[in-house]
């Protein structure tokens, strides 16, 4: 079986592109849209040939003809409508990964503060349900465009050539259907951006419970949680009842009202039978004809309704498909040696608060290891954050000369890698938790976190899964994995945000001496509370939670900052072994 390769798509927000983007699967859907259904009325004619023949007693020989060509004519139809289907539903699946992989990347590219805002129950619904509903209805009006629209015109046409008058009579209440479906399809959009709202706040919800179950059982909230939940529930259920009941409930009043022309049909029909212009095998033929035309006005009328309901979620999904362009680093910048300058660099996460961190300026390049560190609350972890350059700033951060608020998502990632004071572990192996699924020999990288020992007592070794599915391991066993992770990146700057704080620090010493023997390519900001090993490094910015700083070797702050060095005599005076949290 073949495989389909989805990529990201250009204008991904102009619903016309997704059939202008599959040229060949779009005509393949029209070629044997139209055949089939325009073949589709020689079936009710070669029914009618064969029931004349038969009132006529015409040989065996030629009754088994008929009947055979009636046959071949009906199989014949159906396989060109297998071709349609088939591509319509291959339509159908590559635009839903599409879509999924155009959220997906929107979703990784946004901002910080842009993600912050956003509702996780909604974007899973959005993601999951509201792309579904879309392409449902995108791949509806694709079949109905020839199963409606070309079958109804192939026997209107067939119709009027049998009898002009009592076609014109008969198809009279078929446009009163599909103005009652036009009249109501704003009530259904009503209803069905209620209900897709509410189905959101649902998923939030249900999520919210997963994460904090403990919380709530511990806290004795279950109960109380759980009938807030119910309530929350019957209100889903009620606002979906409405956006799918009134809908589908419409449904036989659409074929009662197209099929009242039948009343013509039969009585104009019979009189053509009796007074001879008919044979009763036309007149089956005109019937079934009718019967056919009337019955797919009626699913007109419902795909009013259906592209409606995935208008709304069009309109969800809409602003999650901006095009993102990759930009990546050419081979030069990537491998160059690095030099990150700050100048007068201020921050602060929105713009009417006050700052948190104040005009810092420094230098960097490959090869040293700037310690930052200061009291609690001083805002080291927040410039960690800032330097990452995700979301605004004040000042200049510049990277060998370039401006980082001027990179692309890409570049900022080629070039810096950050890890968190709290380390992310997926459901998966070590290795595939360190490699994030490239393909690299991890032994060196291992031996540098100083985790080779806790991994030769594992029995499946690197392929040890971890994670929920797997080994619970320690907070130092979990940091050095995230650090091993960020180690081998190919980015030139490493952000490490209190990587030792679950680490012994006879084991922190030693991977500090890794990181100044093996990474010379790399310029590593270590941000710490703990200053036990920051003799060993280049340079420290000492935060001191008033805006203030103070930048220099370990020796220069021991000697002009009076902060610097209380913090160092009485963490060096409590020094000791101990074990990892």
């Amino acid at each position: 079986m073949s495989t389909i390769k989805i990529h990201p798509m250009k204008q991904a927000g102009r619903i016309i592109n997704y059939w202008k983007k599959e040229k060949f699967i779009v005509s393949c859907i029209v070629f044997f849209g139209i055949a089939c259904n325009t073949l589709v009325v020689l079936g009710p004619i070669y029914q009618g040939k064969l029931i004349d023949a038969i009132l006529r007693k015409d040989s065996l020989n030629s009754l088994l003809l008929l009947a055979l060509t009636f046959v071949g004519v009906v199989f014949f139809v159906q396989l060109l409508r297998y071709f349609k289907r088939f591509y319509i539903r291959r339509f159908a699946n590559i635009n839903i990964a599409t879509m999924r992989l155009m959220i997906y990347n929107n979703i990784m590219h946004k901002s910080l503060p842009d993600l912050a805002q956003e509702n996780i129950g909604n974007l899973m619904t959005r993601t999951i349900s509201d792309v579904d509903l879309c392409v449902e209805g995108m791949r509806k009006f694709s079949t109905e465009v020839f199963d409606t629209g070309v079958m109804m015109l192939a026997y209107l046409v067939s119709l009027l050539i049998y009898d002009a008058k009592i076609t014109l009579l008969a198809c009279l209440f078929i446009p009163i259907a599909m103005f009652l479906a036009e009249k109501l399809k704003r009530i259904i959009y009503k209803y069905s951006i209620a209900y897709r709202k509410k189905s959101s706040e649902i998923a939030n919800q249900t999520l919210e419970a997963v994460d904090n179950s403990m919380l709530y059982r511990i806290a004795g909230m279950e109960i109380k949680n759980s009938e807030r939940f119910n309530l929350e529930l019957i209100d889903l259920q009620n606002k979906a009842v409405k956006a799918n009941v009134l809908e589908n409930s419409m449904q036989p009043i659409y074929k009662v009202i197209a099929m009242f022309g039948i009343i013509f049909v039969i009585y104009l029909g019979g009189l053509k039978v009796i007074g001879e212009g008919w044979t009763v095998g036309v007149f089956s033929t005109y019937i079934v004809m009718f019967i056919a035309m009337a019955l797919n006005a009626s699913k007109a009328a419902r795909l009013f309704n259906s592209v409606q309901k995935s208008q709304v979620s069009w309109q969800r999904i809409k602003p999650y498909l901006d095009e993102y362009i990759v930009k990546p680093l050419n081979q030069e910048e990537a491998l160059s040696p690095i030099e990150i300058t700050l100048d007068h660099f201020s921050f602060t996460y929105h713009q009417q608060d006050e700052l948190i961190v104040e005009d810092i300026s420094l230098q960097a390049k490959s090869g040293e290891i700037i310690g930052i560190t200061g009291p609690i609350a001083s805002g080291k972890s927040t410039l960690g954050l800032a330097i990452l350059g995700l979301y605004p700033y004040l000042g200049s951060i510049k990277i060998n000369g370039m401006e980082l608020s001027s990179l692309s998502e890409t570049q900022h990632s080629d070039l810096i890698a950050y890890l968190g004071h709290k380390p992310q572990l997926l459901s998966d192996t070590i290795y595939n938790n360190i490699t994030l699924g490239k393909s690299a020999d991890i032994s060196g990288i291992l031996k540098d976190v100083c985790f080779e020992a806790d991994m030769a007592s594992m029995p499946e070794g690197e392929n040890t899964m971890v994670g929920n599915a797997g080994l619970r391991l320690s907070g130092g066993q979990q940091a050095r994995i995230a650090l091993a992770r960020t180690l081998l990146s190919d980015s030139r700057i490493l952000i490490l945000d209190d990587p030792f704080s679950a680490v012994d620090m006879q084991t922190e010493e030693t991977i500090i001496e890794n990181l100044k023997s093996h990474y010379h390519d790399r310029c590593i900001l270590l941000i710490s509370h703990r200053l036990a090993i920051f003799n060993q490094i280049d340079r420290i910015l000492l935060l001191h939670g008033d805006k203030t700083y103070e930048y220099g070797t370990h020796e220069e702050l021991m000697h002009r900052s009076d902060l610097y060095e209380k913090i160092y005599a009485l963490q060096h005076s409590e020094r000791g072994d101990t074990d990892e949290k």
